[in-house]
């Protein structure tokens, strides 16, 4: 990045170029000039989730409950940066929940996960977000929520373990409080 280059890029930009100083002996390259741009794009997709609300993704997706049976969407992707690192983890989200008197458009679910799994996260608290939001919206009886997710911070680097993943659960209401509840949830999602 040439010194003109670099007063027109932002701080970030020129945050990674002196990164790439500090790695590559060749910083001005071919193939990292433009990686400043690139990466700058890329974390500012990663961590969409700070510009984002659970409450307004949710919106006006909210109908009358006509069931108080278990609601639940399963194997959710996600992707998020951990906050340690920055490096990535991805995984699956289970999640569900016992109406009260609404119900949520489905799609809805997997964008909250969204809303938190794009930001700089731990998985425990990813977990609880989610949860935690879902119940403030809803009102239901009870939230499941188990993310299984596998760390790169774990697999490329520290105790290299590539198999390893990583199970977080957050139950609140009749899931927590309901022994049969939380069994049913728990074998649905396989645990």
């Amino acid at each position: 990045m040439s010194e003109v280059e670099q007063g027109a890029a932002g701080a970030f930009q020129q945050s990674v170029f002196r990164m790439l100083q500090e790695l590559d002996p060749e910083p001005t390259r071919e193939g990292l000039r433009d990686t400043p741009k690139r990466v700058e794009k890329a974390f500012r997709f990663y961590t969409q989730g700070y510009q984002l609300d659970a409450h307004k993704v949710i919106g006006d997706a909210l109908f009358e409950a006509e069931t108080d049976e278990m609601v639940l969407v399963k194997d959710i992707e996600l992707y998020s940066l951990c906050e340690h690192h920055l490096a990535p983890f991805f995984g699956k989200a289970h999640v569900a929940y016992i109406p009260s008197d609404k119900i949520v458009g489905l799609s809805k679910i997997a964008r909250v996960v969204e809303v938190y799994a794009r930001r700089l996260q731990v998985q425990e608290r990813l977990t609880m977000q989610i949860a935690h939001a879902l119940e403030d919206v809803l009102k239901p009886r009870g939230v499941g929520v188990v993310i299984e997710a596998s760390h790169l911070c774990m697999m490329m680097r520290g105790v290299e373990k590539q198999n390893s993943s990583t199970v977080t659960s957050c139950l609140r209401g009749l899931f927590r409080k309901d022994e049969r509840t939380r069994t049913e949830f728990l074998k649905l999602v396989g645990r």
